[in-house]
C-alpha cells in the first residue's frame, strides 16, 4: 500500500495474519472438510444425526433418497472423520464423530440469521 499514511501498521497486521495462518497442510485438512460436508444431501443427514445415532433405514427415512444414495453419502464422512459406524448384528448404526460437528452445523445456522 502506498500513500495511505499507515504503511508501517499496515505490513505489521500482514506480518501477523501470515505468521497465525494454519499451514499449507491443516488449510488443504479444513477445505477437505467443508468439502465433505457441502452437499446438500450429506448436510441433510448431518442434521438428521444431530438428534442421536441412526441406522442407514432411518436416515433414508428421515432425509429421503434411497438407500444405497444414502449409504455412499455416509462412507464419504465416515472417511472425512465427519460421522462414525457401529455394528449392531447386521445393521449399521451412524452418529455424528464428536460435538464439532454439531457446532459447525449450529454455527453456519447462525450465521444464516445474523444481520451485522
Amino acid at each position: 500500500m502506498s500513500g495511505c499514511g499507515h504503511e508501517q501498521e499496515h505490513a505489521l497486521t500482514a506480518r501477523s495474519a501470515r505468521e497465525n495462518m494454519p499451514g499449507e497442510e491443516e488449510v488443504a485438512r479444513v477445505s477437505a472438510l467443508f468439502k465433505a460436508i457441502s452437499e446438500p444431501a450429506r448436510l441433510k443427514i448431518l442434521f438428521a444425526l444431530r438428534q442421536g445415532e441412526l441406522c442407514v433405514g432411518h436416515i433414508v427415512e428421515a432425509v429421503g433418497g434411497t438407500q444405497s444414495a444414502v449409504s455412499h453419502q455416509l462412507r464419504i464422512m465416515k472417511a472425512a472423520g465427519i460421522v462414525k459406524a457401529r455394528r449392531d448384528g447386521q445393521n449399521v448404526a451412524y452418529s455424528l464423530a464428536d460435538s464439532h460437528v454439531v457446532a459447525v452445523l449450529e454455527l453456519a445456522c447462525t450465521h444464516l440469521h445474523c444481520k451485522i
